[in-house]
């Protein structure tokens, strides 16, 4: 496990308050004190230094040059050097946090009047942070030996904990920093703003921001190729290369060759064209990979992987016609009362941007790094997620058993990057349009779609269901969240075939597109195969909704229903729906229930809280008189040392947990099935 929760404390904590990581305190929610936390974990899990070598609010004492006094400066944040006394002499980063809206040209508060003057008075520091949330700067401190004094050079990072400069500078360096915290987001989101503001590309700074990412992307995988002997990264940064043109125009060199290296590769070409260039200056290709470079991505968490490309995709694509982003906390549910495995042949139909694809591939991933390393466990066991032996396993079962489907061909593009994203890149994505699958217009397509499922059929031995040429019946479980409502219309010809007979059943009750997908979807799945579906209530409780009812009870076994709250899917859209889980009949089982009727259970569960209010905001366990509570938690992370040399460490926090049901009704649903099988 990541965390352990013990017995909670009797603290709790009032609307605007949060507990500092470092002292235990509890401060009051403002933005340089949000800024400082997000600080403190980053130094903590990405550098490792430990909480107990920091210190906040720590004063040093320097003399005026100009007037020969004795002067005093607060710096939030200072690192010791480990186990040494909090002593100024012993101080080794010193770490300047400012609000947002302050620049770091503030005179005041800036990176000079601030960060530069504290390095000064502090003789055995040499390297600095400057902070506000949204920029970072990294200083180091040199001797100016013509005028007395210190120079500061702006640098791309500073050494971690055990490191110097010059374990940055090399190109062999095979690991990269795991993003921790927000770090990730902050990251994106600052080189997506670059692009916009400074590059002159307000329409396609995402996709040149994409660009850079997955060139850094496709230099981890490089690791993983056969004919790599010895990895040297590519896609790097030296600590001042930035600083100089001709340091720039290296790093854009290297990256742009990359970027073409990238587009002749057979995983990402099936993600671009081939004509797509990068287009921005050196400079700015230097400022933001300096940023990316940072970071391992392969080894980032598929929440922090998945919430960052989240956060900049639905920015820039437009959530038109019913389609916007399934909260994660509902998909991650979804996946995991289903349970799918390395034999299971997955699909989404209305797969948009992968969400339930990259949630599936992360859970048969877990199963697989389980089974190669049994004796693992913790984040040790997560350090294997990515290892080579895992990654081809997890690379065959995504080539040959998940399949996505959707009508948008933005929406399959950004699906097959959020699959490379997730550590994969050859997942099964079509642009088609599933409900009128295998007869759409795209005679192309479909045929591409036909020949993957019997590739499928062959690499998986499925030879019972070798039959037949197309996708339908072949899938053993399903995932989706279709598009529905008033907005999204229906084609005449998808319901009704050109002699005037009814293509869909179900359109002889309704032409919304929720419910043809519940047939679309029951036309995919093998006989006895499992799907989870998200369901506007009306298909579940309106009396015109009836035969439809009676439709899916005859062709489905209900397995489990879980009634959502209204927050589920605001502020984006404001929809009452379920989450239905179902698992297809066998003629079998059809005629056994008309001859003898049927008696079994159903799993029920209403969502009142997901974790988040109507606007999004996160919303936390609270005790009886309203005030949120505070649990004691230990988190282990892993931190990378010189030589590759990997260690465990355990920070003590006390933390605030989400008011989410869906957890609970996760494991609840555990117990009902194992119960059932008693």
């Amino acid at each position: 496990m990541a965390a352990e929760i013990n017995e909670q404390e009797d603290i709790s904590l009032e609307d605007n308050q949060l507990v500092c990581v470092i002292t235990g305190d509890i401060k009051k929610v403002k933005a340089q004190e949000i800024n400082i936390q997000s600080v403190a974990l980053m130094l903590n899990e990405e550098y490792g230094f430990d909480l107990a070598d920091m210190e906040r609010d720590f004063k040093i004492e320097y003399t005026d040059p100009d007037n020969n006094k004795q002067k005093k400066q607060k710096i939030e944040l200072v690192v010791f050097e480990q186990g040494k006394s909090h002593d100024q002499e012993h101080i080794i980063r010193i770490c300047i946090v400012q609000d947002d809206k302050v620049k770091d040209t503030d005179k005041t508060k800036g990176l000079a009047a601030t960060l530069e003057n504290a390095m000064g008075a502090v003789e055995n520091c040499e390297f600095g942070l400057w902070a506000n949330g949204s920029s970072y700067h990294f200083l180091q401190k040199e001797d100016d030996t013509m005028n007395f004094d210190y120079e500061f050079t702006d640098l791309s990072d500073f050494p971690g904990e055990g490191e110097t400069l010059e374990d940055l500078d090399r190109a062999d360096r095979s690991s990269s920093r795991k993003p921790a915290n927000d770090s990730l987001i902050k990251v994106f989101k600052r080189s997506h703003d670059y692009i916009y503001g400074n590059e002159g590309r307000k329409k396609d700074a995402f996709w040149q921001l994409l660009y850079l990412i997955f060139c850094k992307l496709y230099d981890e995988k490089r690791k993983f190729i056969p004919s790599e002997d010895s990895y040297r990264r590519k896609f790097w940064v030296g600590v001042k290369e930035k600083n100089t043109a001709e340091g720039c125009k290296k790093v854009s060199d290297r990256i742009k060759s990359l970027f073409k290296e990238l587009k002749e590769d057979k995983i990402f070409s099936e993600v671009f064209s081939g004509s797509e260039e990068i287009e921005l200056r050196d400079k700015g290709i230097a400022f933001i990979a300096s940023d990316l470079a940072k970071y391992s991505f392969l080894d980032a968490s598929i929440d922090v992987k998945g919430t960052a490309y989240e956060t900049i995709v639905s920015n820039t694509l437009k959530q038109e016609a019913g389609q916007f982003f399934t909260p994660r906390n509902i998909v991650k549910t979804m996946v995991e009362m289903l349970n799918p495995s390395e034999a299971d042949r997955v699909l989404d139909p209305a797969c948009g941007s992968g969400g339930f694809l990259v949630m599936v591939l992360d859970h048969v991933r877990k199963q697989i790094a389980k089974e190669l390393y049994p004796d693992l466990d913790g984040p040790l066991l997560t350090e294997k997620f990515n290892s080579f032996d895992v990654n081809d396993r997890v690379r065959q079962y995504a080539e040959n058993s998940i399949f996505g489907f959707d009508f948008d061909p933005d929406l399959k593009k950004a699906a097959r990057m959020n699959m490379v994203m997730a550590g994969d890149g050859h997942a099964n994505i079509f642009h088609v349009n599933s409900l009128e699958y295998p007869n759409w217009e795209h005679p192309d397509e479909i045929a591409k779609i036909n020949s993957a499922i019997n590739q499928s059929l062959l690499m998986m031995k499925d030879l019972e269901n070798a039959y037949g040429t197309d996708a339908r019946e072949k899938f053993d479980m399903i995932f989706t969240n279709p598009p529905f409502g008033a907005k999204v219309k229906v084609e005449r010809g998808t319901i009704y075939k050109e002699d005037g007979t009814l293509n869909y059943k179900l359109g002889a009750y309704s032409d919304a597109p929720e419910v043809l997908f519940i047939e679309a979807c029951y036309n995919f799945l093998k006989p006895g195969g499992k799907m989870a579906i998200v369901l506007p209530d009306g298909i579940l409780g309106n009396p015109n909704t009836l035969p439809v009812r009676v439709w899916i009870l005859d062709k489905f076994k209900i397995l489990a229903s879980v009634d959502l709250a209204v927050e589920a899917f605001l502020p984006q859209v404001g929809v009452q729906a379920s989450l239905l889980f179902l698992q297809k009949k066998t003629e079998l089982d059809r005629q056994l229930a008309q001859e003898s009727g049927e008696d079994y259970d159903v799993f029920m569960a209403i969502a009142e809280k997901l974790g988040k209010d109507r606007r999004g905001n996160p919303i936390y366990l609270r005790d009886e008189e309203g005030a949120e509570l505070l649990f004691d938690t230990e988190t282990q992370y892993v931190v990378n040392k010189k030589n590759s040399v990997k260690e465990v460490k355990i920070r003590k926090e006390k933390l605030k947990h989400l008011d989410d049901d869906l957890p609970k009704i996760r494991d609840e649903y555990y117990k009902f099935l194992n119960n059932d099988l008693l």
